[in-house]
C-alpha cells in the first residue's frame, strides 16, 4: 500500500508539473501567430516585437515540457508496468501520433525562431500556424489515451486476455471528444488569462505602454472568447459522465442517494462516514436537468456502489468546486472586459479592472490542476474503469521514495530555471 501511494504521488506530481508546460505549448502559439498576423496586416513593429518575445517564451516552456514529458513516458513503464502491458497495444496509436505531432511542433518552432530573416514573411507566419496545430494535436492525442481509461472500448477479453484490438475505436472512445474539447479550451483559457494578467500588471505601471496594451488586448480577447465556449464543453462533459461514469458525477456533486430530480450543490462538505454532504447550497432538480435535460431524471448515488469501489468523495467534490469557481470568475472577467471595451470603444484599462485581471492570472492553471484531479481521482479505485484497479497495476519495485525525491528535486530545479529564463528573455531583454 505504501508503494502504491508513493507511485500515485509521483505520477500526480509529474502530471501536475508537465500539464502547465503542455498547456503553454498548446495555447501560446496562437497568441504569437495573432501578433505576427497583426504585424503583417498593419506594419506596426510593436506587434513584431510582441511576436518575437512570445515565441521566446514558448521555446523556453516547450524545452522544459519536453523534459518533463520524457520523464512521464519513463514513469508509465516503471511505475505501472501491468497497466502498460495490458493497455499498451490498445492505446499505442494515440501515443505514436502524439510523438509525430510533437516533432512537427518542434521542427516548425525551430523555423519560427530562426527564420525571421531567412524565409518569406507569409511562410514564416504559416510556420507559426504549424506550431499551433502541432501543439494542439499533440495534446489531443494524449487526452484520447486518458479518455480511453475512463471509457475503455476497442478490444475484447477472451480467457482473461486482450484480443480483437481496434486501435481506431479505442482512440475514438466515447470520452475522447468531450475530454479533448474541454482540455483544449481549458489550455487556451488558462494561458490567455495568465498572459493578460502579466501585461495588466505592467499596464498599471505604464498605462500608455503600447507593447503591453497590444499584448493585453490580444490575450484578453482570446481569453474572453474561450471563457464563453468553455461552459458549453463542460455541459457536454457532464452529460457524458452521467451516461458512462455516474459514480464520478455523484462524487463531484456529493450525491449519496439515487433520486429523481437531484439538486445541484454549491459548496458543501462531504461526510463519507455518515454518507451525507453538509452545508451545501442546493438548487432543486438542477443536476438532473444539466445531466439529462430532464429535471426529473434519475441520478445515481454513491450508496449504490460498495465503499471499496467509491472514489475519495471529499477530494473529488472539493476539486470540482474549485475548478468551477475559478471558471466562473474568468467567465465574469471575460464578459466584463467585453462590455467595458464596447462602452469605451477600446481596450478596458480601468485601474480596478486591470487589478481584477491580474488576480485572475493564475486561476486558469488552478482550474486545470483541479480538473485533472477530478478526472484521475474520480476514476479511482480503477486505473482502467471497471477493468483494472490501480493497486493491481503498480510496480513491485521497492524503495520508490528514492526516485520520488529525485524527481521532486528535478522539478524544483526546472521551475527555478524557467522563472529565471522568462524574466530575462521576456521582460528584461
Amino acid at each position: 500500500m505504501e508503494d502504491l501511494l508513493v507511485a500515485r504521488f509521483q505520477m500526480a506530481m509529474s502530471l501536475g508539473f508537465h500539464i502547465i508546460f503542455a498547456c503553454v505549448g498548446i495555447a501560446m502559439p496562437l497568441l504569437m501567430v495573432i501578433a505576427e498576423g497583426m504585424w503583417l496586416k498593419t506594419g506596426d513593429n510593436t506587434y513584431l516585437t510582441l511576436a518575437k518575445r512570445w515565441s521566446k517564451g514558448t521555446a523556453i516552456m516547450f524545452a522544459v515540457g519536453a523534459v518533463s514529458g520524457t520523464v512521464l513516458s519513463f514513469e508509465l513503464g516503471l511505475l505501472w508496468p501491468t497497466f502498460m502491458a495490458y493497455a499498451g497495444p490498445i492505446i499505442g496509436m494515440p501515443f505514436s501520433l502524439e510523438g509525430l505531432a510533437f516533432f512537427i511542433e518542434a521542427i516548425f518552432l525551430g523555423i519560427y525562431l530562426y527564420g525571421w530573416e531567412r524565409v518569406p514573411r507569409k511562410i514564416h507566419w504559416m510556420s507559426g500556424i504549424m506550431v499551433l496545430l502541432g501543439g494542439t494535436f499533440s495534446g489531443i492525442f494524449v487526452v484520447t489515451a486518458n479518455a480511453w481509461m475512463n471509457t475503455p472500448v476497442g478490444f475484447s477479453i477472451v480467457d482473461g486476455k486482450v484480443t480483437d484490438i481496434d486501435p481506431i475505436a479505442a482512440m475514438l472512445n466515447p470520452s475522447s471528444f468531450t475530454q479533448a474539447l474541454h482540455m483544449t479550451l481549458a489550455a487556451f483559457m488558462a494561458v490567455a488569462f495568465a498572459v493578460a494578467g502579466i501585461h495588466a500588471y505592467f499596464l498599471r505601471r505604464e498605462p500608455q505602454n503600447q507593447f503591453h496594451r497590444k499584448a493585453f488586448a490580444i490575450a484578453l480577447c482570446v481569453g474572453a472568447i474561450v471563457s464563453i465556449l468553455q461552459p458549453i464543453s463542460g455541459d457536454i462533459s457532464a452529460k457524458r459522465l452521467a451516461k458512462y461514469q455516474p459514480i464520478k458525477l455523484a462524487a463531484m456533486e456529493g450525491q449519496w442517494e439515487t433520486v429523481r430530480g437531484a439538486p445541484l450543490r454549491i459548496g458543501g462538505i462531504p461526510d463519507e462516514d455518515n454518507e451525507v454532504t453538509r452545508y451545501a447550497l442546493e438548487i432543486p432538480k438542477a443536476l438532473s436537468f444539466l445531466a439529462n435535460f430532464d429535471p426529473n431524471s434519475e441520478i445515481m448515488g454513491l450508496k449504490d456502489v460498495p465503499r471499496e469501489n467509491r472514489p475519495p468523495v471529499a477530494i473529488v467534490h472539493f476539486a470540482f468546486q474549485i475548478m468551477v469557481a475559478c471558471g466562473i470568475v474568468m467567465i465574469v472577467a471575460g464578459i466584463l472586459g467585453g462590455w467595458l471595451a464596447w462602452r469605451k470603444k477600446g481596450i478596458p484599462t480601468q485601474e480596478w479592472y486591470l487589478k481584477f485581471i491580474t488576480i485572475c492570472s493564475p486561476l486558469g492553471f488552478i482550474a486545470i490542476e483541479a480538473g485533472w484531479t477530478v478526472t484521475e481521482v474520480g476514476r479511482q479505485p480503477w486505473i482502467i474503469y471497471n477493468i483494472m484497479k490501480t493497486k493491481d497495476a503498480v510496480t513491485s519495485m521497492p524503495n520508490l521514495i528514492i526516485p520520488f525525491i529525485g524527481f521532486t528535486i528535478l522539478y524544483l530545479f526546472l521551475s527555478v530555471v524557467v522563472v529565471i529564463l522568462l524574466r530575462r528573455q521576456i521582460f528584461y531583454e
